[in-house]
């Protein structure tokens, strides 16, 4: 690829990334609409905000909610990866991939998970009440909202943890236990300290996940009052009784000064990462340690966190889709029926979503792959200051949350002229989809890309081949593989996603995400469980096909 294709290349992504920024920014300064007539420049935006006590009130529930789910996610997290990687403990081939599956999972189908299993009403909670005559929690609190979403991000950063373990040999170990140290004196003051840094990535993660939760507070926190500051930002949109989008871009560059500089450390985090690792050994030398009889204790830990994340809520979902109603006294034997899944197909709009979603996921996840090939071609072997610049502006997408990349894109279709006729179209998704998604992306074509050998490359142009025949000749080809599990693992991320598209949500464009979401707000309970289950089938389907490529590519 010639340089100044890939300057082009670069130019058009930075003004993808930069233009939904920049009008937010513009948006702030206005006293209206920026579409509206007789606008002025104003800082009045700033003052409504800043004077809002529930905009304080919002913020420091998002510090708290962040704050809390941190100090629970992590050290579960690295336990769970200290146990799965580096203990003797039984059935941990097909625990592992269990691990996984609140990530795979909307955050939003996961919360009307929770209220039909945990719910006043829920299956779990009157199976308690039944025992023991009361519900001994309260679904609807604060402390719930915490317990809930820390419990739920345990996975990211597990896996941070167990993919540093595995890089690490057991040398230090084995000397640590022959100097009479017992197995989790040996985690706690060998393994443990070794992949410090790991952890401190997967906390600031966390951290930020924590100010961009919308599906759990809209569903379990925002019915009592409780706001963060994703549920403060959509409570605005008609707050002044016409579109406030100069408040809702006041609200989006608080929420982005947060979060950007925790992106950026991420970054830095990783990029040092190697730098405290001072024992490295081969995979093989790894020996497990022998934990004797904590193993089951350790067991049932595990299976209490998979059934309080994914087995009660995924399962009171499916029982929920297949019965006509549910409350005390009900014998479930009674109500059963199907009738859930006829009443949904008797919806155009609930089956134009799930026809848009499939086709978001599969033609634009592919799209999408294409799109970050060619990224990544334009930087790649090619250490510039262009290349740099990428590198950083990607993760720009990555500081908003779903709901607000998704608004900032609304308002880029709807104030430049030549885009407005896509507004209302898939396209107008596809696009927010794919920017939101992009740093996962060229992450996942990158690390392809990085397997192949430079030297092979260079043989190709030795013999007078150009860089373009060699790139679609030679590096397409061995790289085919990689791209095929990049689009699988976009289609489940697109699949999933619900966040995004909530201010792109339009008669033609509906996707399941952001029908939920809209469902659910005119209590359209039986809709909303059986499409969230249509939904999770669907990412289910995807990581089936996605495991079977795996086993082929490896078999």
């Amino acid at each position: 690829m010639n340089r100044n294709l890939r300057i082009a290349l670069i130019v058009a992504a930075a003004i993808a990334i930069l233009a939904p920024i920049g009008l937010v920014i513009w948006q702030s300064f206005l006293d209206g609409p920026f579409f509206a007539r007789n606008i002025h420049l104003s800082l009045n935006a700033f003052r409504f905000v800043f004077n809002d006590p529930a905009f304080y009130k919002a913020l420091g529930n998002s510090a708290l909610i962040s704050t809390g789910m941190t100090l629970i996610a992590v050290p579960i997290g690295a336990l769970l990866a200290l146990l799965l990687v580096r203990t003797d403990l039984p059935g941990v081939r097909w625990l592992e991939p269990l691990m996984l599956a609140p990530m795979f999972i909307s955050s939003i189908v996961l919360a009307f998970g929770f209220v039909v299993a945990f719910g006043p009403v829920g299956f779990v909670s009157l199976w308690v009440k039944d025992l023991i005559g009361f519900i001994p929690w309260n679904l609807y609190s604060k402390t719930s909202l915490i317990l809930l979403a820390g419990l739920t991000h345990v996975p990211h950063v597990y896996i941070y943890a167990s993919t540093a373990l595995r890089s690490l040999g057991s040398d230090v170990e084995d000397a640590a236990r022959a100097t009479g140290a017992g197995p989790f004196r040996t985690a706690l003051t060998v393994s443990l300290p070794m992949i410090m840094p790991s952890l401190l990535y997967a906390a600031v993660l966390v951290f930020f996940l924590g100010f961009e939760l919308f599906g759990l507070p809209l569903i379990l926190a925002d019915p009592q009052g409780v706001q963060v500051l994703a549920t403060y930002l959509y409570g605005l949109t008609n707050v002044l009784g016409v579109p406030s989008y100069q408040l809702m871009a006041v609200v989006v560059i608080v929420i982005i000064a947060i979060a950007l500089p925790l992106v950026f450390l991420q970054r830095r985090l990783l990029q040092n990462a190697n730098r405290y690792i001072s024992v490295k050994g081969k995979a093989s030398q790894s020996r497990p340690l022998r934990i004797g009889a904590w193993k089951w204790p350790a067991f049932v830990f595990i299976a209490l966190w998979l059934l309080i994340t994914v087995v009660a809520p995924v399962g009171a979902l499916l029982m929920r889709a297949f019965v006509s109603s549910w409350g005390e006294g009900v014998d479930i034997g009674q109500v059963l029926t199907l009738n859930n899944f006829r009443e949904l197909s008797e919806y155009p709009n609930v089956i134009r979503g799930i026809i848009n979603t499939l086709l978001l996921a599969v033609v634009g996840g592919a799209a999408a792959v294409g799109v970050y090939t060619l990224l990544n071609f334009a930087t790649h072997r090619w250490p510039t200051k262009w290349s740099a610049a990428l590198d950083y502006l990607v993760l720009l997408p990555r500081a908003m949350p779903g709901i607000i990349a998704g608004l900032a894109i609304f308002w880029v279709f709807l104030f430049f002229p030549p885009l407005q006729p896509f507004r209302q179209t898939l396209l107008a998704m596809w696009f927010a989809y794919m920017l939101v998604w992009m740093a996962y992306g060229m992450r996942l074509v990158s690390a392809s890309l990085l397997q192949i050998a430079p030297e092979l490359e260079e043989a190709g142009r030795v013999v007078g081949a150009s860089a373009g025949r060699v790139s679609r000749e030679l590096t397409l080809p061995l790289i085919r593989a990689g791209l095929i599990g990049s689009w699988l693992l976009l289609f489940v991320t697109f699949v999933r996603e619900y966040s995004t598209g909530v201010y792109l949500l339009s008669p033609g464009t509906e996707v399941i995400g952001s029908l939920l979401v809209s469902l659910w707000a005119t209590g359209g309970v039986d809709l909303v469980v059986t499409l969230s289950v249509l939904n999770i089938a669907m990412v289910c389907s995807g990581l089936l096909l996605l495991a079977a490529f795996g086993k082929k590519k490896n078999g």
